[in-house]
């Protein structure tokens, strides 16, 4: 079991795999964030709370069929224990059939005092745990992982990115992709030709203005070309 100090933001993971943790979350912003203390980072072993000298978290689906379903019971006993230390913050599951994660979800949980996630593995989780403990299913996508770990990571990477302190400039975070309907337009940078290819002369203008119109024409351009459904959700707002 980890164990961080004080923090205003903390992710608490449930996992049959705590040591996958802190992981990539241990690296560039969302590292020195952690080692700063802007946010803070619990990882709860499951199989601590088993009832047998095997520590079993796990057993048959009912029905029969392939895999292990992780036991309502098990998992019952951890959250409740861990609700104990953290019992005002959201409840999740990462799912492949969970709603899909969002950057307006991910702000509201950038709000929260923190987040408890549960990450499955095998076949899932028992039905009734998710109904009896009110848990918020969320998927990081259509496909499937090995387990709920590599989504819990992702969600708490677009999470502590919002946090106070954690970027520098607040600016670069409001013109981001998803933050106001549309994806980022197209970054350039030195050297200003670059295999035949030139940074679009209205960039190096220093007419503000029209770069701002150039950037918000990029950015429906790109939303339009390769995300019709957050194009037409975005038109349909205006």
């Amino acid at each position: 079991m980890m164990r961080s100090r004080s923090c205003p933001w903390k992710a608490t993971i449930l996992s049959i795999m705590p040591r996958m943790f802190p992981g990539p979350l241990g690296e560039s912003l969302s590292g020195r964030a952690l080692r700063e203390g802007l946010w803070g980072l619990d990882c709860i072993d499951i199989r601590d709370f088993a009832t047998d000298r095997h520590r079993s978290v796990d057993d048959t689906p009912a029905g029969g069929g392939p895999g292990m379903v992780l036991r309502a019971d098990i998992l019952a006993n951890a959250i409740d224990a861990t609700r104990m230390e953290v019992p005002d913050v959201p409840l999740i599951y990462m799912s492949p059939r969970g709603r899909p994660l969002t950057q307006q979800r991910v702000r509201e949980l950038s709000g929260e005092k923190g987040v408890m996630i549960l990450c499955g593995r095998f076949e899932g989780v028992d039905e009734r745990l998710l109904q009896a403990r009110n848990i918020e299913e969320i998927s990081i996508g259509d496909y499937v992982l090995s387990g709920g770990e590599m989504a819990a990571m992702v969600l708490i990477d677009a999470v502590v990115r919002l946090l106070p302190g954690v970027i520098g400039s607040a600016d670069s975070l409001e013109s981001e992709s998803h933050e106001k309907g549309l994806l980022e337009y197209p970054q350039y940078t030195k050297p200003r030709e670059w295999e035949g290819q030139t940074i679009p002369d209205v960039l190096l203008s220093g007419d503000h203005g029209r770069i701002g119109k150039w950037r918000r024409a990029e950015a429906e351009r790109l939303t339009r070309e390769r995300r019709p459904d957050m194009w037409k959700k975005y038109r349909g707002g205006n």
